[in-house]
């Protein structure tokens, strides 16, 4: 289906209020966002029914779903879980690594190019590759295999993306761990976006590296140096420094409910993006699962090592919108800017995503006003919907 009208659904306005209006999707592409009937289209119609439209979710710091793991060894790990996340609302990803073997990351690498180049799937969008370690600091490492952290080298990045650092978009380091900043001046160079995470670094050194070209903090408030009242540390930098943006990961356990409003009212949603950093579990029952070789147990919300340390999460987009309107009461105007926009406009890709607007991809999701999803489209194809009985095919 190259046309279609999604009508009875409801719009977000600028002013933040709901209206009625309509979508008319052509050959992947939005033709037409407008508040008014479409007197004279004939051709093919989707009731929305009454759901709000928002844009596609993207999340840029996922690690697997339902069974599968980016960095597993597989050419379909990838495809299972763009399949898998459009149940959730996300219509685009960076496929995220973890510390491993340098062979082992290689692979990955290798694994999600293909999937990128060869993709014809339904599911969501593969935007590139979120390099999570192994340039952190190992009294930092959280759930990461510390025995292959190593300190930052571009020529190790060039072999693995190329000279160019071709589809990496984010990479997760220590700034401590660079000396004099080289790595991430050359970074920034090449327009990666870097991302103080796994770090021990005091305030300065935060700030010193963001004037070097850092611009982002992982996992806010995690693996990371937190907040005192004589040194503020990396949690205080990213309350005060207005250059860096933020991820939040709003499951009510990586940031409690009342951090998640104290972070919505300092740092604001226009600097905070909302990510998953989800592992394998996310989708499928309560057990034991690994990450990077390591066994998690995962009960209910909760995936932790056998030490007690958090291991990524099983969360889904629309639950942690769900949990910050409960927790900070988010507009629909700020659900949009936290779960789509700012992260299409961090990646370098608003021209096409993050808004519901004329020549943009059809990444749409349809919601109820507690964000349950109810149908998903990826670039004007429908992905999820509801009521399916089956998987809806992603060949």
């Amino acid at each position: 289906m190259t046309r279609m009208l999604i009508e009875n659904i409801r719009l977000v306005r600028r002013d933040g209020k709901l209206a009625e209006g309509a979508i008319l999707i052509e050959g992947g592409g939005i033709a037409a966002v407008s508040m008014a009937p479409f007197a004279d289209y004939t051709g093919d119609r989707f009731d929305g029914g009454g759901s709000v439209a928002m844009p596609g979710f993207i999340d840029i710091h996922i690690h697997g779903a339902r069974g599968a793991d980016f960095m597993d060894d597989d050419p379909v790990a990838a495809g299972t879980i763009s399949a898998a996340l459009p149940a959730e609302g996300t219509t685009a990803f960076l496929a995220t690594t973890l510390t491993q073997s340098p062979e082992r990351i290689a692979r990955a690498i290798r694994h999600g190019r293909n999937f990128m180049n060869e993709s014809r799937a339904k599911g969501a969008e593969m935007l590139g590759f979120h390099l999570e370690g192994p340039f952190i600091h190992p009294d930092q490492a959280g759930a990461q295999p510390s025995a292959y952290i190593c300190e930052p080298s571009m020529a190790q990045l060039r072999d693995w993306f190329g000279e160019t650092l071709a589809d990496l978009k984010v990479i997760t380091m220590a700034p401590e761990q660079d000396q004099d900043f080289h790595v991430i001046r050359e970074l920034a160079k090449r327009d990666v976006i870097v991302s103080g995470g796994h770090t021990t670094a005091d305030y300065a050194t935060i700030n010193g590296a963001q004037a070097a070209g850092l611009t982002h903090l992982t996992h806010f408030a995690n693996a990371m140096r937190g907040l005192h009242h004589r040194e503020i540390g990396v949690v205080g930098a990213g309350m005060l420094n207005r250059e860096l943006f933020c991820e939040i990961i709003a499951d009510g356990i990586h940031l409690s409910p009342d951090m998640l409003k104290l972070v919505l009212q300092v740092i604001g949603p226009e600097r905070l993006l909302l990510i998953t950093d989800s592992m394998r579990a996310k989708g499928l029952p309560d057990g034991s699962y690994t990450l990077g070789d390591q066994e998690v147990t995962v009960a209910g919300p909760e995936a932790v090592l056998a030490d007690g340390k958090l291991a990524g999460s099983v969360l889904k987009m629309n639950e942690g919108l769900r949990q910050l309107r409960q927790a900070a009461g988010i507009s629909w105007t700020d659900a949009i800017k936290l779960s789509s926009e700012n992260a299409a406009r961090r990646l370098g890709v608003w021209d096409r995503k993050g808004s519901l607007e004329r020549g943009k991809d059809a990444d749409i999701v349809l919601v109820t006003e507690d964000f349950s999803v109810r149908h998903t489209f990826c670039r004007g194809r429908m992905s999820f919907a509801h009521d399916q009985t089956e998987d809806i095919p992603v060949d």
